[in-house]
């Protein structure tokens, strides 16, 4: 089982760490590895996620763990924290992703998080986002986070402000991306 560090604190070998299974009342939240490939395929290609997060052009299991290599894992090694595989702790289904990414055009860390269709409105968001949060504050030492949306994503920007974000400003991080809205919260 991966150990983690702080972020600050690369082990001897030059690798971070992965970041820990964390758990809350009804989730467990842990890195995602090759075997969630076919989960993966499923939510990346929601008609929600393309609309709102962007299309990642994963069409097959093999794109869906090449995903996974150089998204989730690479994040891991290269800064510690990464977005996870959000599982229900009754019956272990995989619902969705939610952790911290460092993006370019960001001076800050930012949580990120998406669910499948059939798990939405029910708290899971908001429960594996604070989780997040958490984790960034409390092993990251991480002194505030960003969030982003597309500007149309009202069921996102209203989980932001449950979870204490503040709207900032519109950006384009990528000359060739749509705006999207950037969230704050002093941790």
């Amino acid at each position: 089982m991966p150990t983690s560090t702080p972020a600050d604190s690369p082990p001897a070998d030059g690798k971070r760490a992965f970041p820990p299974t964390l758990r809350t009342a009804r989730l467990n939240i842990r890195p995602m590895g090759p075997e969630d490939a076919d989960f993966l395929l499923e939510l990346l290609n929601d008609p929600d996620f393309i609309r709102h997060i962007g299309d990642k052009g994963v069409r097959t299991t093999d794109d869906a763990r090449r995903y996974v290599q150089v998204g989730p894992v690479a994040s891991y090694e290269r800064n510690g924290f990464g977005l996870c595989c959000v599982r229900l702790k009754d019956g272990g289904d995989s619902i969705g992703i939610c952790g911290l990414l460092r993006r370019e055009g960001l001076e800050d860390p930012d949580v990120g998080f998406a669910l499948l269709p059939r798990y939405r409105s029910q708290g899971y968001a908001f429960e594996a986002a604070s989780a997040a949060i958490d984790d960034g504050r409390d092993r990251l030492s991480l002194r505030r986070l960003l969030a982003i949306t597309s500007p149309d994503n009202a069921a996102s920007i209203r989980l932001l402000h449950r979870l204490g974000f503040s709207f900032e400003r519109v950006v384009r991080l990528l000359e060739a991306e749509p705006e999207v809205k950037v969230f704050a919260l002093a941790l």
